[in-house]
């Protein structure tokens, strides 16, 4: 760690867990068993792992890829018309700096932000953005549903518990797709902060070019680089929370260090915005086993942590209780 806390030292693992999602889908029951068990495993020592066999079909991600490119080489003028307000919009586009650290280090990003369940909203353009992007996300959803089933067995749960208990058939979910562009584009540093996502998990598929790194055992680990058509699946807060903090969030970042652009879709998949989330009352007793975490509506959770994170501030500082 330096002197302000930050960790600093960097390496490149191939231990980062891989989960066969065809085997939790179609597999033998004593091979769903085992991948249940496996999941269960990366989502606690790892906090993250990449997800292969998906079923999402390359060429719609590439389609996706594609159109998401062409909307962000869009003119200025063009990209105002959906910039962003407030956390809740249904569109928003940004692009600018932001804060990496206390010394004030900056690093360059563009993003969109979609709100694509329950309802789905997209821009309307370039052509074909809509309808391509309506067929990813229900596609991506289906995945992390079926995941958060395989997730919700793997606590000792029915698999439809976490579904029922947090709404999700009503939950929110977004798709944010961040474009960090070439070095011909911007002479700048590009990337991301360390954060973590709000949701139960993140899936995240980035265009080949690396710069996705987790923070294990107080280095940051490159992810993603040699599986190739994976997703990398990221555990998220209100994961940590209801698991009353068996399964930690993950901290992440992005640092391109590659000359081309970058590209990722990022889907977080939440509770419904009206749920009140607090640890899952079948894993806490009152006396051996202690709540973590103070319950707090969804909606606020996303409203305090927008706020909370311009000024380094996590919105976990609010809920999280000392035992």
């Amino acid at each position: 760690m330096s002197s302000n806390g930050e960790p600093t030292s960097f390496e490149v693992q191939d231990s980062i867990p891989i989960i066969d999602y065809s085997l939790l889908t179609s597999g033998t029951a004593n091979e769903r068993s085992k991948v249940v068990q496996d999941i269960g495993k990366a989502c606690e020592d790892w906090g993250c792992f990449m997800l292969v066999n998906h079923g999402v079909p390359e060429t719609l991600i590439e389609e996706m890829m594609d159109v998401s490119s062409e909307f962000f080489e869009m003119t200025i003028e063009e990209k105002l018309e959906f910039e962003a307000h407030g956390v809740l919009d249904p569109v928003r586009c940004g692009t600018g700096l932001n804060l990496v650290n206390v010394n004030k280090d900056t690093l360059w990003r563009e993003y969109l932000r979609l709100i694509v369940h329950p309802d789905f909203n997209c821009p309307h353009k370039p052509a074909r953005f809509s309808e391509l992007a309506s067929d990813y996300v229900k596609r991506t959803r289906a995945v992390a549903m079926e995941l958060v089933n395989g997730v919700s067995e793997s606590l000792g749960f029915e698999s439809s518990y976490m579904n029922r208990e947090l709404n999700l058939d009503a939950g929110f979910q977004l798709l944010a797709i961040n474009y960090y562009p070439s070095l011909l584009e911007v002479d700048i540093s590009r990337g991301l902060m360390p954060h973590t996502d709000h949701g139960l998990l993140t899936l995240l598929y980035e265009n080949g070019v690396p710069g996705l790194e987790v923070l294990r055992d107080g280095k940051w680990v490159g992810m993603g680089g040699g599986v190739s058509n994976a997703f990398s699946i990221i555990n998220s807060d209100h994961l940590e929370i209801f698991s009353n903090g068996k399964y930690k969030s993950k901290l992440h970042r992005t640092v391109v260090k590659d000359g081309r652009k970058r590209i990722t879709l990022v889907n977080p998949n939440g509770p419904s915005l009206d749920t009140i989330v607090g640890p899952s009352s079948r894993l806490v007793d009152g006396e051996n086993r202690l709540p973590r975490y103070l319950p707090m509506k969804y909606r606020d959770y996303l409203e305090c942590q927008t706020k909370l994170i311009t000024a380094g501030k996590h919105a976990f500082d609010m809920i999280r209780i000392d035992i």
